[in-house]
């Protein structure tokens, strides 16, 4: 089993994946990337690059429950004895 503080910081991030407010903040997040992802409307290469640092941070929070749930997978894996 992983330490008690470990534990701890997973138990909040499964607390919070469950919520309402973290489920509408996934399709916010979604549709945003649907609508920055438009190279059409960029005016020049510094937006393209603003466009792509947004995507990349909504990105990883989109992608962060898969995230949180691969890292809580490996440390479990690392604490069990051979």
């Amino acid at each position: 089993m992983i330490d008690k503080d470990l534990e701890k910081y997973y138990d909040g991030y499964r607390e919070m994946f469950i919520t309402s407010g973290w489920k509408q903040l996934q399709e916010d997040l979604t549709q945003n990337a649907s609508i920055i992802d438009s190279v059409q409307a960029c005016k020049d290469n510094e937006d393209l690059y603003f466009r792509k640092g947004q995507l990349a941070i909504i990105s990883n929070l989109v992608n962060l429950e898969d995230q949180i749930k691969a890292a809580e997978e490996q440390a479990n894996e690392a604490e069990e004895p051979e």
